[in-house]
């Protein structure tokens, strides 16, 4: 009984196209991210003077630290956007989705 409830969830149309569309949305986050990391470990190796520009004249604070600041706190914020998503717009389908294959509308 289980298995045939399962099989119903997985094959309905609207199930399949919530999972491309979770996917696509996680891939998306996922790209902006690693961008953002991958640009800042290059930026090291290839252009470390940049980094080390001090933000203002007299200031120990080099360009490095906020920029690594802004993508530490860019990443939870991202996270928080994926969650958000989740626990509404993903849910709420998911659980009509459900509902809809156990009461056989």
């Amino acid at each position: 009984m289980q298995s045939e409830i399962y099989n119903r969830i997985q094959d309905h149309p609207d199930f399949r196209e919530l999972v491309l569309k979770r996917k696509s949305f996680a891939l998306k986050l996922s790209l902006v991210v690693l961008v953002m990391y991958f640009s800042f470990i290059l930026l090291i190796a290839f252009a470390p003077d940049v980094l080390a520009t001090p933000v203002a004249s007299n200031s120990v604070v080099t360009w490095g630290i906020p920029l690594g600041i802004f993508i530490i706190i860019t990443s939870f914020l991202l996270t928080g956007i994926y969650v958000k998503r989740a626990n509404t717009e993903f849910d709420e389908e998911n659980q009509r989705i459900i509902d809809e294959c156990l009461h056989g509308r």
